[in-house]
């Protein structure tokens, strides 16, 4: 059987550019399109609403005169009103071809915003209409608020449609303006509608106040719709629209048999990152498709399910959408999850080393610190080193005071062969007033501490500012130099943990 292509048309530049907070500079609308269009094959983008401002006009002027030279232009859409005229000269003035015409799809709208007669409105409607045609402009209609029309008032969006069926139009959109359908109600009321006009090309502009709006687009193809409308990162006003990555694998993975769409998979993720970036809108971490941690297993036991036979795996492989699955370090993991990492990593470890530094990691997560791969050789080098030698002495506890206005202060509790000692001292910093205690403590032990030459901190490449870091310190005994390493979330412990190594060894 012959597959149904399906329109997606890409809002995120117009109805995406609602979302609070968000205004996309020209270079970046012109950026966005070019993305949308060559890279992730939209088949056409809403970009603007006419005669917003003088710098929407230059945007909308950049991107169609780039849309003409490449092709592109009867792609390029715009959303316009019922305004004798104005809207149609400004697309002239802008170069655009192909107008979204915002009408009154409620009975509710018309009386008590426009305050006309359904036969004013359509007539109205037909001057719009017969000028967009003079000039070679296309006609799309949206019926605003048409979800509620069909619940209230399904005779005025019926009249509204037989009007429609007579006029030069391309497309009908049909929105839920206000994202209140059910997905039993879009379905229903979607039969309804190309069930009577069998011709016809609609569209679906689902809204996502309820957190329905893929499953509504779901039933609206099912129901026989020719095209969606959708954003990237599901952007929008109030809660969004239909999310253009999750639409598009549902699509693929539940229609493969009678739908066919031209997005590039692939592309979805590094599309959706740059809108994050350009838009200031930060992607959920758990957003199916391209949150940072849907692609993430964190429980051992699907780490081990996975090695066995890919157990934990779907459809949604993240190869598909230019990604990777990764395995989560944390107080959940299990030997299954670090020795995937470790592949990664192209090392190995022997049954025992490898429970210590399980154990390690478990006790980083119970402490709620973030684990990541890169940060595996310094927790390996951290665990196997600590059995390189007895602990005689052992740092038992601390306080590390700063206050504006005062000297930093350390009082340290240590424990040299079983015995106890307490010292309190001030320096020009944490550790530096860390090691004054120490000394005054060697000191009346008549013991000498090495002299420290060099301190380095570091953090894995590619980790955050909550990731473990790294102190590296050298230091110099009788002329010889040796490095200890201590590992932790804070800089200051980690110089800690070091410095009790030292004194070890």
């Amino acid at each position: 059987m012959e597959k149904r292509k399906i329109e997606i048309m890409d809002t995120t530049l117009r109805d995406g550019e609602q979302t609070s907070g968000v205004s996309f500079s020209s270079a970046e609308k012109l950026t966005i399109a070019k993305l949308l269009i060559e890279e992730l094959h939209i088949d056409r983008i809403e970009v603007a609403s006419a005669r917003v401002s003088e710098g929407e006009f230059q945007a909308v002027k950049n991107i169609t005169d780039w849309a003409s030279k490449n092709g592109y232009i009867d792609r390029i859409e715009m959303l316009t009103f019922v305004d004798g005229g104005q809207s149609i000269q400004w697309m002239k003035d802008a170069g655009a071809k192909v107008q979204n015409l915002l009408t009154k799809g409620s009975l509710n709208h018309l009386t008590h915003q426009l305050k006309k007669t359904p036969e004013q409105h359509f007539a109205e409607i037909k001057e719009v209409i017969d000028l967009a045609q003079k000039e070679g402009i296309t006609t799309n209609v949206y019926l605003e608020d048409w979800s509620n029309g069909m619940r209230n008032s399904p005779d005025y969006v019926f009249q509204f449609l037989d009007f429609l069926a007579t006029q030069q139009v391309a497309r009908i959109l049909l929105p839920d303006t206000l994202g209140v359908l059910t997905p039993a109600e879009t379905k229903e009321f979607f039969s309804k509608t190309t069930t009577k006009y069998p011709t016809i090309h609609f569209d679906f502009h689902a809204h996502n106040d309820y957190d329905l709006s893929v499953a509504n687009v779901m039933e609206s193809l099912y129901a026989g719709a020719n095209g969606v409308h959708l954003t990237v990162n599901g952007m929008g006003e109030r809660a969004g629209n239909a999310p253009l990555a999750s639409v598009v694998a549902v699509i693929n993975d539940f229609f493969k048999n009678e739908i066919e769409v031209s997005v590039k998979e692939t592309s979805l993720y590094s599309v959706s990152k740059l809108i994050e970036t350009f838009s200031g809108v930060r992607i959920p971490s758990n957003k199916p498709i391209v949150g940072d941690n849907v692609f993430t297993q964190t429980a051992g036991i699907h780490a081990d399910g996975d090695n066995k036979n890919n157990l934990y795996f779907n459809d949604l492989m993240p190869e598909r959408f230019g990604r990777k699955r990764k395995y989560a370090l944390g107080k959940t993991s299990g030997k299954a999850n670090i020795e995937k990492n470790l592949q990664e990593l192209g090392l190995t470890l022997n049954n025992e080393d490898l429970k210590k530094v399980t154990q390690r990691i478990i006790e980083l997560g119970d402490k709620k610190e973030l684990v990541t791969k890169e940060d595996l050789p310094y927790i390996i080098s951290d665990v196997l080193n600590s059995n390189l030698y007895q602990e005689r002495i052992t740092i038992e506890s601390y306080v590390l005071t700063h206050s504006k206005g005062l000297k930093p202060s350390t009082t340290v509790l240590v424990k040299i062969d079983g015995d106890l000692y307490e010292e309190h001292a001030q320096g020009d910093g944490q550790f530096d007033a860390f090691m004054n205690a120490l000394k005054k403590l060697y000191k009346k032990k008549k013991m000498v501490l090495p002299k420290l030459v060099d301190y380095a901190v570091r953090i894995p490449p590619g980790s955050t500012s909550d990731a473990l870091c790294e102190t590296i310190i050298t230091w110099e005994n009788d002329n010889k130099r040796f490095i200890t390493r201590g590992l932790d979330s804070d800089q200051t412990v980690s110089a800690i943990k070091a410095t009790q190594r030292m004194l070890n060894i």
